[in-house]
């Protein structure tokens, strides 16, 4: 491909729903009815039938689908060497809906070495072509530290690591060893997704979670530097983006709030390439903190709700596209929806066939908008 890196002008975040025989698969397994080579071979399967959907879409940018995770962050957690999984007795408490209640629990120190996303990456990139290109998703750093310092995992995580910043070094390191395993595997295009900027942003979250604790700048700087610790002494060819939202789960949220507050920390001091940021209503606020965006780095405008099968209006798609090219040049812009499909296995509501429709808008606005 001329252009083997992301992101592309019609892209996406990359999970997509479930298909019904994997959702078949992974509850036979969990009920001890499926061996895990059978689990593999299923999920195998799947897999290749959605690439070539992916392929058939359109798409230049191909990914598993998720189709291998309960979770869009737990999975990739476990297979740390230090952290076992685990389920407390509630979820995160969505808009509407309580989440699964899947966590980590802190067993020893984190490393990254013969993580098993590795192997997964190896299987879908043999379906790369001169056409397409593999992208590789999983959660921040900041991520597993914000998980790590749950209220129900604190206790746990300090036992470990009394030392906060001795953790936060060995979460850089760990991720390190992960980035520099995928690369040798052939790993050229990764996408880190990032929900803790989504929480800063909200107000309520805040205030219950600090408590008047330590100062937002604080934790903005705290959070910043982990995410940096993992992503420093890359591949020059290695291109890394962020993904942030606001949560994603049977198509409910977990926080409101705009990128004003955190512009200064995520947008003009993270070590990234590219930002795949959620636009898609009111609740994500408005494009001016897109101007703290460096020159030279790209933003993909998720103007696409993957939370409703409602296709959106093209004309306001594409309005909304050169309002905010007045922050970022449009050449330096990019089109997807604002997440994905199925953050978690139970999916958002919506049919494979409005999710593909999705997808279909996505590429007949940025074909009509930037011709390129």
């Amino acid at each position: 491909m001329s252009n083997s890196r992301i992101p592309f002008r019609f892209d996406h975040v990359g999970s997509f729903l479930r298909s019904p025989a994997i959702k078949s698969a992974r509850s036979l397994f969990k009920a001890g009815k499926l061996s895990s080579d059978d689990l593999t071979k299923v999920e195998n399967e799947e897999i290749t039938k959605l690439v070539a959907k992916q392929k058939a879409a359109g798409l230049k940018v191909i990914t598993d689908g998720e189709f291998r995770r309960a979770y869009w962050h737990l999975d990739f957690f476990w297979g740390f060497n230090g952290i076992e999984q685990i389920e407390l007795s509630h979820g995160y408490f969505f808009h509407g809906e309580e989440t699964a209640p899947g966590s980590i629990k802190l067993v020893g120190k984190i490393t990254g070495e013969n993580h098993p996303w590795v192997k997964y990456f190896k299987f879908v990139n043999q379906f790369a072509d001169e056409n397409t290109v593999v992208k590789q998703t999983f959660p921040a750093p900041a991520q597993l530290l914000a998980e790590l310092f749950r209220k129900d995992n604190i206790e746990q995580t300090k036992s470990v690591y009394p030392d906060i910043n001795v953790l936060i070094e060995d979460i850089g390191a760990a991720y390190r060893t992960v980035i520099k395993e995928l690369y040798e595997a052939g790993c050229r295009n990764i996408q880190v997704d990032d929900c803790t900027w989504g929480m800063f942003v909200d107000s309520k979250y805040w205030e219950a979670r600090q408590n008047g604790g330590v100062s937002f700048e604080q934790e903005a700087e705290k959070y910043l530097r982990v995410n940096n610790l993992a992503y420093q002494d890359r591949p020059s060819d290695l291109v890394l983006a962020t993904h942030v939202c606001r949560g994603n789960y049977h198509s409910t949220y977990a926080c409101t709030g705009a990128y004003d507050s955190v512009a200064q920390y995520l947008f003009a001091k993270e070590n990234v390439d590219a930002f795949y940021l959620e636009f898609d209503d009111e609740r994500s606020g408005g494009f001016e903190p897109l101007k703290y965006i460096p020159l030279g780095k790209k933003v993909v405008l998720g103007l696409i709700t993957t939370k409703s099968p409602v296709l959106e209006d093209k004309s306001t798609v594409i309005a909304r596209i050169h309002e905010a090219a007045k922050y970022v040049p449009l050449e330096s812009l990019f089109l997807s929806p604002q997440c994905g499909f199925a953050s978690c296995e139970i999916g958002n509501k919506l049919t494979e066939e409005q999710q593909w429709a999705k997808l279909a808008l996505v590429k007949e606005i940025s074909e009509e908008v930037w011709k390129d």
